[in-house]
């Protein structure tokens, strides 16, 4: 079991961090207060890119995503990929680290996404195990992410949130929760996000992450959202974070947006946003 005592993020706002907003970040980044990087995109040996990676962990603290290493797919966890991680965390020493509960690897192939799970005892055995070898291969605890989701298994055993608490509680790890993952996977399968975020583990989320989705429809006619990070935080998932705080309190609260990425003072208004969210449930 790991020590949750390490260095924390704070309870205010974060951006991910994009290299075109370094220069606005670096002169005046009020009110973001914290910084998010794919570990994927710093992996590399030295360059601008890990140069300017250092001088913003001077100033902030500063959260590893990964979104590569497949944590939910059928094979092993990759061990290059690991030492890599590693070795990122053992240079930048991260506030925080996580990572998606899907898959997105299937023999040699890796695929462009981050697919779902079937929530089965035999699936949470698998993603327990690939979350062991890789909390003890950083030496850190990690969140788990919950996922945005397209369609249901009709194999699977239990709800997406019960499966989340049986993993937390299994492994030590703590939970990402992003809301508007629940948003655009309660429009998409038809569920109540309010039950769902009722019936989330709060006491094990480290971080809340907020993003964009589009809007389009099925072959039915149906709604179905998109998990885009390519606009705004739509005012639904503004809706829906207010449940979340009133439950879970204040926690790091992410702006994500990595595709279309605007210039910083639109990225900034987003973050105040989430600063006036936070503040009913910040302590007085």
């Amino acid at each position: 079991m790991f020590d949750h005592s390490h260095p924390r993020l704070p309870a205010a706002p974060g951006v991910g961090y994009k290299a075109r907003h370094y220069a606005q970040i670096m002169a005046d980044p009020a009110p973001v207060r914290w910084l998010e990087i794919h570990a994927e995109n710093y992996m590399g040996a030295g360059g601008r890119p890990l140069a300017q990676l250092r001088h913003l962990a001077e100033r902030f603290p500063v959260s590893v995503h990964g979104v590569g290493l497949s944590i939910g797919g059928e094979g092993p966890l990759d061990p290059a990929h690991l030492d890599r991680l590693r070795q990122l965390c053992d240079w930048l020493q991260p506030a925080s680290f996580s990572e998606h509960l899907a898959w997105s690897t299937h023999d040699s192939a890796f695929l462009n996404d981050l697919l779902p799970l079937p929530y089965t005892g035999e699936t949470l055995a698998r993603v327990c195990r690939h979350i062991d070898q890789l909390q003890e291969a950083v030496g850190r605890p990690m969140l788990l992410e919950n996922p945005s989701s397209y369609l249901a298994f009709e194999e699977s055993e239990m709800p997406e949130t019960e499966f989340l608490r049986e993993v937390a509680r299994r492994t030590g790890c703590g939970l990402l929760l992003d809301v508007n993952n629940v948003f655009v996977s309660a429009v998409n399968l038809g569920l109540d996000p309010l039950a769902y975020v009722g019936d989330f583990p709060m006491a094990a989320v480290g971080e809340i992450h907020l993003g964009g989705h589009d809007e389009e429809e099925d072959e039915a006619g149906r709604p179905l959202l998109i998990d885009s990070h390519g606009r705004e935080v739509a005012d639904p998932v503004w809706a829906l974070l207010e449940a979340v705080l009133a439950l879970s309190g204040p926690r790091p609260l992410l702006i994500e947006w990595d595709n279309d990425v605007p210039d910083w003072p639109v990225l900034a208004t987003q973050a105040r946003r989430a600063e006036a969210a936070l503040a009913p449930v910040q302590p007085s």
